[in-house]
């Protein structure tokens, strides 16, 4: 009989957690790379986040048709089961941020075309807490953290601070100057695109704390309770 380290439930488990931690980094890759052709208007940069959007898409399909398998094998423990549901979430929602991670390279391409305008100031400060979104999301991924998880949360708000003084500064300046209208309009959809992306790493993060914990909070905020503290309804 196999011991419980080498049963093929737990390897399956492993190797589904392995492709997951695989998508993961790619689309982390995706979305920095998608960010630094954003800040540095690079459409080389950009061309290559097109070219890694095939292999994001591949890996969302084997990730769920593994995860079904193992759904289908039946006579699961709790924790593998919330591991398993918390894994075809968290891979939509990858699969999401690499999509639009291509998004903001399209609107490089286009900003390429409107040289002379200048971005906004607080696009870059914006832009680095969004990678650093990313990178926490990851990181509590792998090392199964619920501290990285609840500072992914708190970090919500700023993102839509930002946000709005994006969007208030690009319409003041198109009324002021219809000129600006045409690249201030890619600025828009770039912010919404990073601000889309920041979300999914927020679903992400509660999708942790159901995995680790049992615990839906969807519609609760973070600073309500401590999530690292929470014990999952089994305990």
């Amino acid at each position: 009989m196999a011991s419980p380290a080498t049963s093929p439930e737990n390897v399956y488990q492993t190797a589904l957690e392995s492709y997951l931690v695989s998508m993961a980094r790619t689309v982390e890759s995706s979305v920095s790379r998608a960010l630094e052709a954003l800040l540095s208007s690079n459409e080389e940069i950009a061309s290559g986040v097109f070219v890694t959007e095939p292999r994001i898409n591949e890996m969302e399909i084997i990730i769920d048709d593994h995860a079904v398998r193992q759904l289908r094998g039946g006579n699961l423990p709790e924790d593998e089961v919330r591991h398993i549901v918390a894994t075809l979430k968290i891979n939509n929602d990858l699969e999401r941020m690499g999509d639009l991670a291509v998004n903001i390279c399209q609107r490089v391409i286009s900003l390429s075309q409107m040289p002379g305008v200048e971005p906004p100031a607080e696009l870059e400060p914006m832009a680095a807490s969004v990678r650093a979104m990313v990178g926490r999301c990851l990181g509590a991924l792998i090392y199964r953290n619920l501290t990285l998880a609840n500072e992914v949360l708190e970090s919500e708000e700023a993102i839509d601070d930002f946000r709005d003084q994006i969007f208030e500064y690009l319409l003041s300046a198109m009324k002021r100057d219809s000129s600006l209208v045409p690249a201030h309009v890619q600025y828009m959809l770039a912010t919404r695109n990073m601000e889309r992306i920041a979300d999914h790493t927020t679903n992400i993060a509660e999708d942790i704390v159901f995995w680790l914990r049992g615990l839906d909070i969807r519609h609760k905020r973070p600073n309500s309770f401590n999530i690292s503290s929470c014990k999952s309804p089994a305990e």
